[in-house]
């Protein structure tokens, strides 16, 4: 029988180490974070935000033809990162217009397409 090489082989912990971690864990809502995670997990939203990233702002017809889907699909994903605060909008006449407004959350977008050009190797 083959022993699982990624576990400890004795119970031992670092009583202070662990406190002192579960303490800061007690401070944050890792529901909320983790729900901003899910909706970013979708390869599709995941693209609508970068490109909202690079652009002020994008009407709902220019994210379809960025994303390369209709326009009914791309007001489904901007509507979702919208209900997640992710996104603002604004109308303007017929036209609604969409936009990243936290700046954290766009470096955290940016750095994990840095980091995925790292992980594979690619410029």
């Amino acid at each position: 029988m083959k022993k699982n090489q990624d576990t400890c082989e004795i119970f031992c912990y670092d009583e202070d180490k662990v406190n002192r971690v579960r303490e800061k864990l007690s401070k944050n809502d890792f529901q909320d974070m983790a729900q901003i995670f899910k909706v970013l997990a979708d390869h599709t939203r995941l693209k609508v935000a970068y490109a909202l990233c690079d652009e002020d702002e994008l009407c709902v017809c220019d994210v379809a033809n960025i994303i390369g889907s209709t326009m009914a699909t791309a007001s489904h994903h901007l509507r979702l990162l919208r209900n997640m605060g992710i996104a603002n909008y604004r109308k303007e006449g017929k036209l609604v217009f969409y936009s990243l407004g936290d700046e954290q959350l766009k470096q955290m977008i940016r750095l994990a397409i840095e980091h995925q050009k790292e992980v594979v190797g690619v410029e």
